[in-house]
């Protein structure tokens, strides 16, 4: 699967593989171990330690000495100009609503999670602000392009 991440001020483009209990990140071969540390062992077999924290929309990554902050925006975590609020990536059904109307978030505070295509898709606050109307509950079909949350500053 293809993401993009922006690294550096820059967009670059990411090919992401799943098999069976490993990651596979380019010729990079990765591994979640129980603990929380991820194993990523190289096309030479040399094997190096990574952790990751994410902060927002920022992963936070050490590997090999050095603090990697690359940002990644969630699918449907952007506000649009036209209808202001948190919009479905594609068809799905809602698992979990976090939050209620009237209730302040913070930016990068998880509102809703969904599920579509088989993954989970978290739903998180572009900024700071106070959720204006929540407009569907756990179990509900929603479409690609819906508005899940409103929010105003």
């Amino acid at each position: 699967m293809q993401h993009e991440f922006k690294f550096a001020g820059e967009m670059i483009e990411v090919t992401i593989a799943r098999d069976s209990e490993y990651w596979m990140l380019g010729e990079n071969r990765a591994q979640v171990l129980a603990d929380g540390r991820i194993l990523v062992t190289s096309s030479d077999g040399t094997s190096k330690f990574a952790h990751s924290a994410k902060v927002g929309d920022v992963w936070w990554i050490h590997f090999d000495g050095h603090i990697f902050c690359i940002e990644k925006s969630e699918a449907g975590s952007s506000n649009s100009d036209s209808d202001e609020g948190m919009t479905a990536p594609m068809p799905g059904k809602i698992l979990e609503v976090k939050v209620a109307d009237g209730e302040s978030v913070e930016s990068g505070q998880l509102l809703i999670i969904m599920e579509a295509m088989k993954m989970e898709h978290r739903i998180v606050a572009p900024s700071d602000g106070m959720v204006s109307k929540v407009n569907f509950s756990a179990g509900d079909q929603v479409q690609q392009g819906d508005v899940l949350v409103e929010m105003v500053d």
